[in-house]
């Protein structure tokens, strides 16, 4: 142990005495670790950024979907409601969402759009990612409340109410067989530009006050991906055996299939510029050898052994691009720190990752792999020099 501290600090004092001559291939080096490590770590994050618009698209891995099979005008929404809560509180599934496509008029529209509406209940905001960029989410206790509430869109905002905001608590008339009058509590993030109105609201609410539309068109059910298979025949077997005939669906393969082939043009761009760095040190290294040919000499007649020479010239070499693989990563984590995150990949993630470590190591993996290539050479070429000769040099 004491030997390898004596290297490094023995080849830290040489770079410090040869920095002018390192200093250009290290700069070589640190930008080609910077761009390894920071392309390792925007791939995680774009992996992120895929995984959590398919979550908003699919729901959360893993989601099992499960269909009504009951004849139209035959289902008895309170009843398999219950019996569905029932069979989900049986198999500790703590977030499941009803889905409900409804059709209800809102008074006030300038151009008479119907929005699109649809009655969830308030695990659905989890299960299925909904990013609520003002106001709230649902919570259990809006169900106890007497008049709706809703979530909607800023286009809903605009074209019914006035394009107030959701801190003004605006409030809308839905035009159901009972019209009632419903007050807005959050805005949606809009889901693509062009938009139409959209509104959410709750499967009680939905049930209280337009019983005529309130039909379970599906559920959702979110459950550990181990279990999901399991889960879903032994969902549609107990639901059909309580009288509510639901047939429930493992999710589908949501492995996302990143662009390799940018990622590994960008990775072969970032190696080729770390194999100039490591070139231009090469050579460095061996005109430095070179000039140290009488010094290595005399250290041999003192006694130094080859393999001791060799450790300490190759160690150069090593420590130099570590130096510049630190460097390299700081510049990469403090880049992908202050990426905007939206601009780059058009969406918000909620569960932003922090910086891979696995890209750090990668980064000062490639460094010190270079370095030590780049010191081998040399480090042969200083063991081989006679000792006479070298002191005759």
């Amino acid at each position: 142990m004491t030997g390898l501290v004596g290297a490094v600090l023995e080849a830290w004092d040489e770079l410090r005495v040869h920095r002018v001559r390192v200093l250009l291939a290290l700069v070589g080096v640190a930008v080609a670790v910077t761009a390894i490590t920071g392309v390792t770590a925007a791939v995680t994050m774009l992996g992120q950024a895929m995984q959590e618009q398919t979550e908003r698209d699919m729901g959360r891995d893993a989601t099992l979907t499960g269909w009504s099979s009951a004849p139209e005008g035959v289902q008895d929404t309170a009843a398999l409601d219950a019996t569905v809560d029932a069979v989900a509180a049986r198999y500790d599934i703590s977030y499941h969402s009803v889905e409900s496509w409804v059709q209800l008029g809102v008074q006030g529209s300038a151009t008479g759009v119907m929005p699109e509406t649809m009655a969830v209940d308030p695990a659905y905001g989890t299960i299925m990612r909904t990013d609520v960029v003002a106001g709230r989410w649902f919570t259990e206790r809006d169900a106890e409340q007497l008049g709706p509430v809703l979530v909607v869109n800023r286009v809903f905002l605009e074209e019914y109410a006035g394009g107030a905001a959701v801190t003004e608590h605006p409030q809308v008339r839905l035009l159901a067989e009972t019209p009632v009058t419903a007050t807005v509590v959050g805005e949606l993030r809009p889901r693509w530009s062009g938009e139409g109105p959209r509104a959410l609201m709750l499967f009680d609410h939905l049930v209280r006050w337009a019983p005529e539309q309130a039909r379970a068109d599906s559920y959702r059910f979110w459950v550990p991906p181990e279990t999901a298979d399991e889960l879903a025949a032994v969902l549609s077997r107990d639901l059909s055996a309580a009288g509510a005939p639901m047939q429930v669906e493992a999710p589908y393969d949501q492995q996302l299939m990143l662009d390799q082939a940018l990622r590994w043009v960008v990775l072969g761009v970032g190696g080729f510029a770390l194999l100039l760095g490591g070139l231009g040190l090469l050579n460095i290294s061996l005109v430095t050898v070179r000039y140290r040919i009488r010094e290595i000499g005399i250290r041999r007649s003192f006694g130094a052994t080859g393999g001791r020479v060799f450790f300490g010239v190759l160690m150069e070499s090593v420590v130099a691009t570590t130096v510049a693989g630190l460097v390299g990563v700081v510049a990469a984590v403090a880049i992908v720190k202050n990426i905007p995150v939206e601009a780059v990949f058009g969406t918000v993630l909620q569960d932003k990752p922090g910086f891979p470590l696995s890209a750090a190591l990668t980064g000062m993996a490639c460094a010190v792999a270079v370095g030590a290539l780049a010191g081998l050479v040399p480090a042969v070429y200083a063991v081989r020099v006679k000792v006479i000769d070298a002191i005759r040099y």
